[in-house]
């Protein structure tokens, strides 16, 4: 656990868990159960993935579950999106939200080609 905890890949996806929790309690009380649930539902699976491959035996399946965090990273950055559209986030150029995920997105590709 302790080599997890060192992963700043984690540690940042773990924070932008807690950055996605805070602006997404100002979304409307309609989108709860929809976009609300899923944005939460798919912030969560980045370092849930990462953590799991982390404690994986092989290499191969490390990459396999850091490829599963950065699907879910793209599924963050559509609900993200669709955010934005809908007025839920503010729309200025870069969103700070985005640019997080891009960095984390590009964090997992490097570790994940660290361990070919």
């Amino acid at each position: 656990m302790h080599q997890l905890r060192k992963l700043t890949v984690w540690q940042r996806a773990m924070d932008f868990v807690t950055e996605i929790y805070r602006v997404s309690t100002e979304f409307p009380r309609s989108e709860q159960f929809g976009l609300t649930n899923q944005i939460r539902r798919a912030a969560i699976s980045i370092p849930l993935n990462i953590a799991e491959g982390a404690g994986a035996s092989s290499k191969s399946e490390f990459q396999r579950f850091l490829n599963y965090a950065l699907r879910s990273s793209y599924e963050v950055m559509s609900a993200l999106e669709i955010a934005r559209q809908l007025g839920y986030i503010t729309s200025h150029q870069p969103h700070p939200l985005f640019v997080e995920l891009d960095e984390i997105a590009a964090m997992i590709v490097g570790l994940s080609r660290k361990l070919i």
